[in-house]
């Protein structure tokens, strides 16, 4: 049975009739599985990195590729509340299969590549923490699969405090930092407001592709199409309709978390090093000797690589679900959690191996920005596939989307492809 499918650790939603918060709570937790895809490692560095060079002026782009996740979520959750099939069973049915095969085989693909940002993440983060090698933090992160084992014991809802759980402490730590680093309101607010600045420069527009590129995951397309599918609620018309508005609060919710801990990323930053002579701070270790200093907390630096912690062993759960999901999605194949967890990790392990023995320790961020570029080219092929499915009447029925909504959502596929072929041009040429 499919991971997200109801009967496996399914959650029960309260009759119609019951309170109406109880029933918004029965649905909390598929959109903070999906939100930590939006502050992984991958997304650190491209924060950074627009924060120490440009200040706050790039926080209307976080806030315009929030909005754009907000809508392709709600898709994904659409699409398997109406249909009952995750977007990798539906490409396995609607599509011929010498399209759904390839279409398996790069989704694969960025997965290992969002397995290899993890692995980075919590490789830097021990190494912060408690002074380990990247090389050693590197073989720690295969043992993490003894916590997905044990979570996926206790059910989906275990998962999901978890998730929640690192991802309070997350948005606890940036807070904290937040305080620290008294950042002056005005520059903030007027950060948020769009400028024709951005185009006009660029470095600032490579970054603002880059934070855009990197705030998309792919994968989170097909896990949120699953996730939703393991509340019983009542599988009539309008039952789903009361689900997709539960399911469409849950994940705009969630993702508004990830919009505040992205923001606070860069804003940190950007009163840290931007005007303080560190405008070329772009490597997560270098921003976490920084921070202590530079802020005057001596707490700061620590709370980084807490947060960077969390993060990283966060998506390590999120990145299991997502590809056992793809896997039986696509293939009808199942195998055990700890083999899936092993296979993954180990071919995500193996290019870190190889660069920290070819070229040191001091290459380990490049290849973090080498993941995101094989993330930006797999994204069409889950959003394509998505978008078409969602407007078709003949998959949907009345559940299709409004003329309105389809040339939005074509607009933000067309906007986000677009901006991942300049960034992945820009990268390699």
């Amino acid at each position: 049975m499919p991971v997200g499918d109801a009967g496996h650790g399914a959650v029960t939603v309260p009759e119609r009739a019951s309170f109406w918060f109880r029933r918004f709570l029965a649905f909390v937790g598929p959109g903070y599985m999906v939100a930590v895809g939006y502050m992984d490692p991958g997304n650190w560095a491209t924060d950074l990195q627009g924060g120490a060079q440009f200040g706050y002026r790039l926080l209307s782009v976080i806030l315009l590729a929030n909005i754009m996740a907000v809508l392709l979520q709600a898709l994904a959750a659409r699409l398997g509340i109406v249909t009952g099939k995750d977007l990798a069973q539906a490409c396995r049915d609607w599509l011929p299969r010498g399209l759904s095969l390839p279409l398996w085989l790069t989704c694969e693909l960025a997965i290992i590549a969002c397995d290899l940002a993890e692995v980075i993440g919590t490789a830097v983060a021990l190494n912060l923490l408690f002074g380990i090698s990247i090389m050693a933090g590197t073989l720690i992160s295969v043992l993490d699969v003894f916590i997905v084992l044990l979570l996926m014991r206790w059910g989906m809802r275990a998962l999901e405090a978890f998730v929640i759980t690192l991802l309070g402490i997350i948005a606890v730590c940036f807070g904290v930092q937040l305080v620290a680093a008294a950042p002056p309101v005005g520059a903030v607010l007027k950060g948020f407001l769009p400028s024709s600045e951005v185009f006009a420069n660029p470095g600032m527009l490579y970054v603002a592709i880059g934070i855009i590129g990197a705030t998309v995951m792919p994968h989170n397309l097909y896990l949120h199409s699953s996730l939703v599918k393991s509340r019983t609620y009542t599988r009539t018309d309008e039952g789903r309709e009361d689900a997709l508005r539960w399911a469409t609060w849950d994940s705009t919710l969630a993702l508004t978390l990830a919009l505040f801990i992205n923001a606070a990323i860069l804003i940190v930053a950007a009163a840290a090093f931007h005007g303080t002579g560190h405008q070329d701070v772009a490597e997560i270790s270098d921003a976490w000797k920084l921070l202590s200093p530079v802020l005057g907390f001596g707490l700061a630096s620590t709370l980084f690589a807490v947060a960077l912690l969390a993060a990283g062993t966060n998506s390590t759960v999120t990145g299991t679900l997502a590809g056992q999901i793809v896997m039986e999605g696509f293939l009808h194949l199942r195998l055990p959690y700890w083999a899936r967890r092993l296979l993954t990790r180990g071919l995500a392990v193996l290019p870190v191996i190889v660069v920290i023995a070819i070229f040191g320790q001091g290459k380990v961020g490049d290849l973090l920005v080498f993941s995101q570029v094989v993330l930006s080219m797999q994204l069409p092929f889950a959003m394509v596939p998505l978008v078409w499915f969602v407007s078709s009447r003949k998959h949907m029925g009345r559940f299709h989307l409004s003329p309105l909504l389809a040339v939005l959502s074509w607009l933000v596929v067309l906007v986000i492809v677009g901006l991942n072929i300049k960034l992945l041009g820009d990268a390699l040429f």
